[in-house]
């Protein structure tokens, strides 16, 4: 994929240098050339085909971050595993705002 990005960069920075060098042409216009001709083409183009690599990152850090819950959760002694006891829970701590009442 990067061999079809490099050279159609080159390419169009011919075109750009082309454009410039020539008598009738600007700098602008071969600002303008490797812009439209080059980088937008090429970003939609590594966009499209970085897709499938990017898929499997996202499942990959899912998969890990699974796999680090369900280690972390079942194991003896582990803080997260529940209360075998047979205590009743605490109860609830009250909210931290103030109830606002009526002005008189």
């Amino acid at each position: 994929m990067y061999l079809i990005v490099i050279a159609w960069t080159y390419v169009t920075l011919m075109m750009a240098v082309a454009e410039a060098t020539s008598p009738t042409g600007t700098l602008l216009g071969a600002v303008i050339t490797f812009a439209l001709y080059g980088l937008l083409p090429m970003g939609i183009l590594v966009y499209i085909l970085g897709t499938p690599s990017r898929k499997r990152t996202i499942k990959a850090r899912e998969a890990a971050e699974q796999a680090a819950a369900a280690r972390g959760a079942g194991g003896p002694g582990s803080s997260a595993a529940p209360d075998a006891g047979s205590e009743a829970p605490a109860a609830a701590q009250g909210s931290a705002v103030a109830p606002v009442g009526k002005e008189p």
